[in-house]
């Protein structure tokens, strides 16, 4: 009898977890089919009729931001993906790889960013944007991504290209390899595990993000979904939160579609860059 319960202990509790975790994304859904007088009166967990229209007006909109925001936010999560797995994974060879002076004085300097708070620097790189006339715009969200100022990438990927064998490098540059051929064709494609965990966290952290879009977009046909959800609260208040939790299932569906694709590739990235060091 302790055997089966010591065996079946921990998938219960693993259930129970499961079941904890999963309850607010079913509160969303339940609460997104209620009609709008029994979103914040009823205590019930499902509605007693289901209002689909709540769906219909989310994809509607309000004051001409509607759903369809959901292209502009895969835009500036493409451009953050593409630069960010781009720019790291350069910034990362050369630390990882290459031999120059003051390199480890930089990557020290590089890993110390780690610990500066995002809004130190949003000050001065609003100032900047603004004088080069990108405010209002998808420049200062994509831009960034390609000139490596992501220092948790950057050094997720040099723990990676650090437990890779030199044989294989010294073995290109026989062969008349420069650094970037050999960068390109040799340890680019060994470090997938990293440029995919980059990508997943880049699109997720970029998907979700509201401050940064709400700092620098103004016109509401450049709104991301985040903003959009934000006019939707704006425009109509209380007496639209069904149609608001509406929209917010729809804007979750991607990031749950995409992590479910890629999720067995984020626990081989996540398990090499942790093992190689």
């Amino acid at each position: 009898m302790n055997l089966g319960v010591k065996r079946w202990a921990p998938h219960t509790l693993a259930l129970v977890g499961l079941l904890v975790l999963l309850y607010p994304l079913v509160w969303l859904l339940a609460t997104s089919l209620k009609p709008a007088d029994q979103v914040v009166t009823s205590l019930d967990l499902w509605p007693s009729h289901l209002e689909w229209s709540n769906y219909t007006t989310a994809l509607e909109g309000v004051s001409g931001v509607t759903v369809t925001r959901l292209l502009n936010t895969l835009l500036i999560a493409g451009g953050a993906v593409l630069g960010n797995v781009l720019s790291c994974s350069l910034a990362a060879y050369a630390f990882a790889r290459l031999r120059f002076r003051m390199s480890r004085v930089m990557f020290a300097f590089m890993v110390a960013t780690l610990m500066l708070p995002h809004h130190v620097v949003l000050i001065p790189q609003y100032i900047i944007f603004n004088q080069l006339g990108m405010v209002d715009s998808y420049w200062p969200l994509i831009l960034p991504k390609f000139l490596a100022t992501e220092a948790f990438f950057v050094f997720l990927i040099v723990q990676f290209m650090r437990g890779l064998p030199r044989e294989l490098e010294e073995s290109a540059r026989i062969d008349g390899c420069g650094p970037f051929r050999t960068y390109w064709s040799i340890t680019l494609p060994l470090t997938r595990p990293a440029l995919i965990t980059t990508a997943i966290f880049t699109f997720i952290w970029t998907w979700n993000d509201f401050f940064t879009q709400m700092i620098y977009l103004f016109s509401p046909e450049s709104f991301t979904i985040t903003l959009a959800l934000r006019s939707f609260v704006d425009q109509s208040s209380t007496s639209a939160y069904g149609p608001m939790f509406a929209m917010s299932v729809i804007s979750v569906l991607p990031i749950v579609l995409f992590f479910f694709v890629f999720q067995r590739y984020l626990v081989q990235g996540m398990a090499t860059t942790g093992l190689k060091g």
